[in-house]
């Protein structure tokens, strides 16, 4: 038996989503079933933490470039994450979305509202 398979996996980086001062925030790592409840809870967090002080229409930026894997949990936390917003009364848009998401939000059928945002 190779060493290698004796070798306990290594863990997989966690959902990360970091804030700077000017409403943009970076995510990074998985965006999964795994862990959508989490990294959901946290973005709402997030977000409502930015725009404390921020009123109606404050805009704020996700750069989406560093996720993966995605799958459609991940997803779901974006539109959950711009339904927030929405009803906040502020924008929110995504750049930098991978292929992956592009790719399940072109299925279904919210790959315009993702780029566009709200």
């Amino acid at each position: 038996m190779p060493r290698d398979a004796l070798r306990p996996a290594q863990p997989r980086a966690s959902f990360q989503l970091a804030g700077g001062a000017d409403s943009r925030l970076a995510a990074e790592g998985p965006l999964t079933f795994a862990n959508a409840r989490i990294a959901c809870a946290l973005g709402l967090l997030q977000l409502a933490g930015a725009g404390a002080g921020a009123g109606a229409g404050a805009a704020f930026e996700i750069d989406c470039g560093a996720l993966s894997p995605c799958d459609s949990a991940g997803l779901a936390v974006l539109l959950e994450w711009l339904g927030s917003a929405k009803r906040a009364g502020r924008r929110l848009r995504y750049v930098r979305l991978p292929p992956e998401l592009r790719a399940l939000a072109h299925i279904s059928e919210v790959e315009e509202l993702l780029t566009r945002g709200v």
